[in-house]
């Protein structure tokens, strides 16, 4: 039997995505990124990491999955966060969930997947994987889902063959409504949830706070190397006196 990690977001997509890979016989485990820790700058009743986690936890036990939350809030402050301020002193819009799925999603959180003896990882992406044969090689494609309204393979453009090889999409062919219609027969927790918006694995968070806090933190490490710098100055100038 096959074994695949999914992503449980705590949301209704992914919700459904462990359901139909059980209906398929793969052995199911499910996975909670949690990739922030301040909540100062997240809107609190816009995806609330805890009240996520919780209804992913009770959606694996509905399924009766083994589940876990995973703590991957340094590599995403390191390859996502620091990116986006790095984006925006460039002048430019960054697509932080672009970069989220290559980096987090479908290589770290992929690592610890296969670290669990996955052969692979599922998300609840809209959208779908093709194969064609290219003398004799095979090579995966991005397919577009089958909801034209919520076509997501736009922010998988970037994974590498390697990374769609060990990817699963379980609800691609299927729409929205139809997914909703699986978790309500299923009695799932998050039939009827609303949909997450906002940076990919935290939601919505106040963006003028989000950058602030950043900047205050760039403008602590700045005035300490000043000090620093300073202090060895004196020294060097005391040395010569």
């Amino acid at each position: 039997m096959k074994r695949v990690v999914v992503g449980l977001s705590g949301g209704v997509d992914s919700s459904v995505a462990a359901y139909l890979l059980q209906e398929q016989g793969y052995e199911v485990i499910g996975l909670f990124m949690k990739n922030w820790h301040d909540d100062s700058v997240t809107i609190s009743n816009e995806c609330p990491w805890l009240e996520d986690s919780n209804d992913a936890l009770l959606v694996a036990e509905k399924l009766g999955i083994p589940f876990q939350t995973v703590d991957l809030s340094e590599e995403y402050k390191e390859k996502i966060v620091d990116y986006m301020f790095k984006e925006y002193e460039q002048g430019r819009t960054p697509n932080p969930d672009v970069l989220c799925n290559r980096e987090i999603k479908f290589d770290v959180f992929m690592k610890i997947a296969m670290s669990l003896g996955a052969d692979f990882v599922a998300t609840g992406h809209y959208c779908r994987k093709g194969e064609i044969d290219n003398n004799g090689e095979k090579v995966y494609q991005l397919v577009a889902g089958k909801d034209i309204n919520k076509d997501q393979s736009y922010f998988l453009c970037q994974l590498s063959q390697e990374q769609l090889a060990k990817a699963l999409f379980p609800i691609g062919e299927l729409t929205k409504p139809e997914v909703r219609e699986i978790a309500s027969k299923l009695d799932l927790i998050t039939a009827e949830k609303k949909d997450s918006q906002g940076l990919c694995f935290i939601g919505k968070v106040r963006l003028p706070e989000f950058c602030n806090n950043n900047c205050n933190q760039k403008k602590a490490l700045l005035l300490k190397f000043q000090k620093k710098l300073l202090s060895l100055i004196k020294k060097f100038h005391n040395l010569i006196l």
